[in-house]
C-alpha cells in the first residue's frame, strides 16, 4: 500500500500529543490541514484511528497498535537526519543516554560532565528508566545507547553490549537500631529480618529473587522501592537490611555490610546499543570516554 509519509508523520504527532492543535503547532500547518490528513490516512487503512470528543484524542485499538510501529520509524528517521546533518561533528548535535537514577547519579555523572567539559556543543538528554525499560527506550530509538546493570533478560542479540565495569550487590544494615550479627552470616538467617529491595520491575529484584530461589528460600520483602537512595535512607534510620549495589554505599558510615557465608556473583554495567542502527560521532566519543576511564575492577 502506497501512502505519503507526511500522513504517517501527521499521525504521529497527533498520537503523541493527543491533540490535533497541538500536532499543528509542531508541524507549522493549520488544524484543519492535520484532521484532513488523518481522514485520509484512516480512509486509505479503512481502519479509525482515533476517538474524537470535544475536549479531547484518544487512540483507537488500531490506532495504538499502528503507534507501536510508527514511533520508532519516526525517531529513527529524524535520528538519521540528525546524524547526516551533523556527520563528524561534535560542534552541535545531541547525545541521547538512557540509564536509571542509581547508574546516572553513582557512575554516569563524572563522564557526563567530562564529555561536555570537552563538548559544550552538543545537546545532553537522558532518560531515567530501569534497566528494563532501558532497553525499550533503545529498541524504539528513543535514546542513542544505554548504561544498565547486566545480566538483563531483554537484551538481545541485535544488542552490542560492552561491560564497563564489575560491582557487587551487598545486605546493609544500621546496627545501632538493630541488633544482628554481620559476620559469616548466611542467607537462610536474613529471612527473619525485614528486607528493602527494590521493585519487581527491575533486574536487581530479579536477581535477588533468583538468588533465594536457587538456594530454596522465601523472599518476602518488608518493602519495595523504585529508588536505591530511598532504601539507604530507610536503612539507616533502622527500618530493615536493604539490599542495594556496593557502590551507592561506600561512603555511608552509618551503615555496616553484613557478610555472607554464600558470595554472590558480580553483576556488570554495561552500555549497549543496537549494532544495526550506526552510532553517531558523538555517541561514539562518549562510550570511548567512558571505557578509557571505567576499566571493570
Amino acid at each position: 500500500m502506497d501512502i505519503n509519509y507526511e500522513l504517517y508523520k501527521v499521525f504521529y504527532y497527533v498520537a503523541k500529543t493527543l491533540s490535533f492543535s497541538e500536532a499543528s503547532k509542531a508541524l507549522f500547518i493549520s488544524q484543519s490541514a492535520v484532521s484532513q490528513s488523518i481522514k485520509v490516512l484512516e480512509k486509505r487503512l479503512n481502519q479509525s484511528l482515533f476517538i474524537r470528543s470535544t475536549k479531547k484524542v484518544k487512540l483507537t485499538k488500531e490506532g495504538e497498535l499502528l503507534f507501536k510501529h510508527i514511533e520508532p520509524a519516526i525517531n529513527l528517521i529524524q535520528r538519521g537526519e540528525t546524524q547526516i546533518l551533523e556527520a563528524n561533528s561534535l560542534n552541535g548535535g545531541q547525545l541521547r543516554i538512557g540509564a536509571s537514577d542509581t547508574i546516572c547519579r553513582y557512575f554516569l555523572v563524572p563522564y557526563l560532565e567530562q564529555f561536555h567539559l570537552k563538548y559544550p556543543n552538543v545537546h545532553i538528554k537522558v532518560t531515567n528508566g530501569t534497566s528494563l525499560q532501558c532497553v525499550d527506550l533503545l529498541e524504539s530509538n528513543q535514546v542513542d545507547l544505554i548504561i544498565i546493570n547486566s545480566p538483563n533478560k531483554r537484551l538481545s542479540t541485535v544488542h552490542n553490549i560492552t561491560d564497563v565495569r564489575e560491582f557487587r550487590d551487598v545486605f546493609v544494615v544500621n546496627k545501632q537500631f538493630m541488633d544482628i550479627n554481620t559476620e559469616d552470616v548466611e542467607l537462610n538467617e536474613l529471612q527473619s529480618y525485614p528486607i528493602l529491595m527494590l521493585e519487581k520491575k527491575s533486574t536487581t529484584s530479579e536477581f535477588l529473587h533468583g538468588l533465594f530461589l536457587k538456594n530454596q528460600l522465601d523472599l518476602v520483602p518488608a518493602v519495595e522501592l523504585s529508588s536505591n537512595d530511598l532504601l539507604i535512607d530507610l536503612a539507616k534510620i533502622g527500618l530493615g537490611i536493604a539490599f542495594v549495589p556496593d557502590f551507592t554505599v561506600k561512603d555511608v558510615p552509618e551503615l555496616t555490610e553484613i557478610q555472607l557465608k554464600e558470595e554472590l556473583p558480580k553483576r556488570k554495567l554495561s552500555v549497549v546499543h543496537n549494532h544495526n542502527i550506526p552510532l553517531n560521532y558523538a555517541a561514539e566519543n562518549f562510550i570511548a570516554c567512558m571505557l578509557e576511564d571505567a576499566p571493570l575492577k
